[in-house]
């Protein structure tokens, strides 16, 4: 029997989740698993939690991938991303707060990976170039730049999945006059320092996350003050006094934002929190997804078929509430397609599965309603597999939980813990404010001496 051969593009949480579900197949005794290769940009695994200096290029020229920043908190609740089959107490050995910083998040998705055991899937310093699919072999040729060897190289696979993730290229919308604004002006895909604007007057522009997170921050690290500015509505946060939301920008005069409420304001600095866009440049039309950010992206089969041709797959394309537990259910779901366990209907079957999804999804307009969609699609897919139980509409509570939190304390909503639903602790708590917690390396937070929760296991 011929191995099918698969193609792997990207060692981020995605793609780390693929090879994990071939891995627990191999450890069950499953035998003639197909061969598999991940290729992967970087010179590490891990995708988005790769920390770098660098922006812009990297050593070989390629954009940068990451957009991580030095002093990023987990903006959710760990307990709502537990991999079911390794909990944060199994890795380090105790329990630990309900929103622990970038170090300790990317040593626990490491933690599972026995980097020897995977490494020899992998093929770093790697970026994929071009990828084609013959309808007559029913095989899709892989073209990548091998940095390593200074050389193009190409294979053939019966499958490719593509975890490239859609957060690396930045969406930058443009303002009359922002070319002759004086100071600073960047996409929060190359904020790495929050000190860097300390003492400076800073103009976030759009609504989202990363407005909110790096607004907080650069508070947080001595930023003289913080304006958000909305295109339709405003975060709505109790905000302290030096963070403030303004409607959206008209124009600029110099260092001068004038605002459609009439007011103007003098920035040091502009940064662009105002989202992303799915590239997929090594994708011909007919191959490539064109979606925006939402929670299910139309001509996908469960979220990752690419309906026209099956053996395209595309992991984690989705706006998250949940993040590495969704896609270990879709990486298992893909598996077992690709084993045989599940077979695929046909085309209008799937059609007609996909748009009762977009229909019920149409019908969602709240917060709330989107953590039940998202929890119903992560459930509908773990329904098929062998994936642990991980009590996803439990971690859909925590997460309505954590909205009203946030709600309640915009600044002091991460000292607040949560009950894992895989060993049922409840977290301990920080033993002191986050703002006033400057080091957030994995050394220091660990041996902050955590407090005992007081809080009841409301979220259990």
């Amino acid at each position: 029997m011929i191995k099918k051969k698969i193609a792997i593009l990207g060692a981020g949480p995605s793609g780390l989740a693929q090879l994990r579900a071939f891995e627990a197949a191999r450890l069950a005794g499953v035998e003639n698993l197909p061969e598999v290769i991940c290729y992967e940009k970087q010179n590490d695994i891990g995708g988005m939690w790769n920390y770098t200096w660098r922006t812009g290029l990297d050593r070989n020229g390629e954009p940068v991938h990451g957009s991580m920043y030095r002093y990023l908190w987990s903006n959710g609740p760990k307990e709502c991303l537990e991999f079911a089959d390794y909990s944060f107490e199994e890795h380090f050995g105790k329990a630990i707060p309900s929103y622990p910083p970038r170090e300790v998040l990317k040593d626990y998705i490491m933690g599972r990976i026995d980097k020897q055991d995977i490494s020899k899937y992998i093929r770093f310093e790697c970026p994929v170039r071009w990828v084609t699919f013959d309808d007559k072999t029913k095989k899709f040729t892989v073209t990548v730049m091998n940095h390593k060897t200074g050389e193009q190289e190409t294979n053939e696979f019966d499958y490719v999945v593509v975890a490239t993730g859609h957060f690396s290229t930045p969406n930058v919308p443009y303002f009359k006059g922002l070319e002759e604004f004086s100071g600073r002006v960047m996409h929060a895909h190359d904020f790495r320092d929050a000190l860097e604007f300390k003492g400076e007057d800073l103009l976030l522009v759009g609504s989202s996350y990363s407005a909110e997170d790096i607004g907080t921050q650069c508070y947080k690290y001595g930023a003289k003050s913080v304006t958000i500015s909305y295109r339709t509505e405003a975060l709505g946060y109790n905000w302290p006094k030096g963070i403030q939301e303004k409607p959206l920008i008209t124009h600029f005069e110099g260092d001068l934002a004038y605002f459609s409420d009439g007011t103007s304001q003098r920035f040091d600095a502009v940064i662009m929190c105002t989202g992303y866009l799915f590239h997929f440049p090594f994708l011909p039309d007919e191959l490539r997804l064109q979606t925006h950010n939402c929670l299910y992206p139309a001509n996908l089969y469960k979220g990752i078929f690419w309906q026209p041709n099956t053996q395209l797959v595309y992991l984690g394309m989705q706006d998250q509430y949940f993040t590495f537990n969704m896609f270990d259910a879709q990486a298992w779901y893909v598996r077992d397609e690709i084993l045989g366990k599940i077979q695929l209907p046909e085309l209008s079957e799937r059609e007609a599965d996909e748009q009762k999804w977009l229909a019920e999804y149409a019908q969602v307009d709240n917060v709330n309603g989107h953590i039940d969609f998202q929890a119903k699609y992560i459930r509908d897919l773990t329904n098929a597999t062998d994936y642990p139980e991980f009590a996803v509409e439990k971690q859909g509570d925590i997460l309505k939980q954590w909205q009203k939190d946030k709600h309640a304390d915009i600044m002091g909503f991460r000292e607040k813990a949560y009950t894992s639903t895989l060993t049922g602790t409840l977290a301990p708590e920080l033993p002191e404010p986050w703002l006033e917690i400057l080091d957030d390396s994995l050394e220091h937070f660990l041996n902050l001496g955590f407090i005992k929760s007081k809080q009841k296991k409301k979220t259990s």
